[in-house]
């Protein structure tokens, strides 16, 4: 995490804006007192992606093409 003053932050915004892109989060300050807090944008594929992962490990898979008339135990 790296801290930043309000006044470096204004002078050197691209640079920082890339840093943030990059991963890396950032405070900023104004006179010792926090402002914000910078963070890299959620990638919504990589979210996606782990939470199929974590269903995975909980899914039951069983046979859905069996005729209708079957009882399945979820019918139960």
């Amino acid at each position: 995490m790296i801290d930043v003053s309000i006044s470096e932050f204004r002078a050197n915004l691209l640079k920082y804006l890339k840093i943030v892109q990059k991963g890396e989060q950032l405070n900023v300050f104004s006179k010792g007192t926090p402002l914000a807090t910078l963070t890299p944008p959620i990638s919504q594929h990589n979210t996606s992606r782990a939470k199929l992962k974590k269903l995975a490990k909980t899914a039951i898979v069983n046979d859905v093409l069996s005729p209708i008339e079957d009882n399945w135990e979820a019918m139960k």
